[in-house]
């Protein structure tokens, strides 16, 4: 059984310097690789792995395509039976890659997993881009056992149950290699942000499942290649959200949340261009028109997963994670800011 640990670097000489000695120590599953892909990089990143790495395997780039595209370039490269995409900047612990494994090889149909993600710099707390495995509501807003919107609970170990969810982070991201390739890899137009619940959402159709593993704890830091406050993060997640549901749910599915969720797309504009700079705004706006822009491209991604189902499927679609509530209103109006108080008849069995 070959495992291959890939770490996607873009400028991050830093991460790799603070981070990679810990991810060598720590990846003693027997078969383990680790591989760093450089996504271009501009500063001396190839260098430096050259000359304190000299075993490890390096795979090169020839232009930055983003976490998207750059993993599809890279993985097409790499020969092995499952891929952990891991980022830069995330600390792993003792047997990470034993427990996930263990706990994935149980079910034939478990292709994409996840570890409990916390922290870097609060160590209590989950980790926004993760935490303990991803969902996703009606209107498509994506959220975490451990993370609603901007607010990440403590870790008291209320979340030490491993099991299904909807979507695993992309930030450390276990996944089988012929599945993942079988589903056409991640959608390099995405660029960045999201590309992993669009890649678990398409998996899931196909009948497949995405979990999470309690008992394996990585420490991110987050936001080390861009800021979550950065206009261009904002744009991206508008704009890739938009997207995935375009290209997952059926045309009549889409039809019955569209009006809603532009009148909250709508919302989130004049919220943003009330209590943050023009910036901000401006990158909403223009991912909304960028995404009504691209609406026919989308279509015919959406009829390529389609046929896709229909040659590939294993089973039925696998709808496990989805909220069939509005997580908007429950955290925004309900002021619910923790996944155990949301009500557990609104998920899908």
């Amino acid at each position: 059984m070959k495992v291959s640990v890939v770490i996607l670097n873009y400028n991050g000489k830093n991460w790799l310097e603070k981070f990679l000695p810990n991810v060598i120590e720590f990846s003693t599953y027997p078969g383990c690789e680790i591989i760093v892909a450089d996504n271009a990089s501009t500063d001396d990143s190839v260098v430096f792995l050259k000359r304190n790495f000299p075993d490890l395997r390096v795979v090169i780039n020839s232009t930055n395509t983003g976490y998207a595209g750059g993993y599809n370039d890279a993985l097409s490269q790499i020969q092995s039976d499952y891929y952990v995409l891991l980022n830069s900047d995330v600390e792993v612990t003792k047997n990470w890659i034993e427990n996930v494994m263990e706990f994935m090889l149980q079910d034939e149909f478990m292709v994409a997993c996840q570890p409990k993600i916390l922290s870097y710099h609060e160590r209590n707390k989950f980790e926004y881009a993760g935490a303990a495995g991803g969902f996703i509501d009606k209107y498509g807003y994506p959220f975490c056992r451990g993370r609603i919107f901007e607010t990440c609970e403590e870790d008291s170990g209320q979340y030490n149950e491993s099991g299904e969810v909807f979507w695993a982070s992309g930030a450390c991201l276990f996944i089988k290699a012929d599945a993942f390739h079988k589903a056409g890899g991640l959608d390099a137009d995405f660029f960045a942000h999201m590309e992993e619940i669009d890649l678990c959402w398409r998996l899931k159709n196909l009948g497949y499942k995405a979990g999470y593993c309690a008992e394996s704890v990585v420490y991110h830091v987050g936001g080390g290649t861009l800021n979550k406050s950065h206009p261009k993060k904002a744009y991206l997640n508008f704009k890739n959200n938009r997207g995935l549901l375009h290209k997952n749910l059926s045309k009549e599915q889409l039809q019955q949340i569209s009006f809603t969720r532009n009148l909250l797309d709508y919302i989130a504009f004049f919220k943003v261009k009330l209590t943050q700079n023009k910036e901000d705004a401006d990158a909403v706006k223009n991912a909304i028109i960028d995404y009504n822009k691209e609406r026919k491209i989308l279509d015919e991604k959406r009829t390529r997963n389609e046929k896709l189902k229909e040659l590939l499927s294993v089973a039925p679609p696998n709808k496990k994670g989805l909220y069939k509530g509005s997580i908007v209103w429950d955290y925004f109006i309900s002021k619910i800011r923790s996944f155990s108080k949301l009500s557990v008849s609104k998920f899908s069995n």
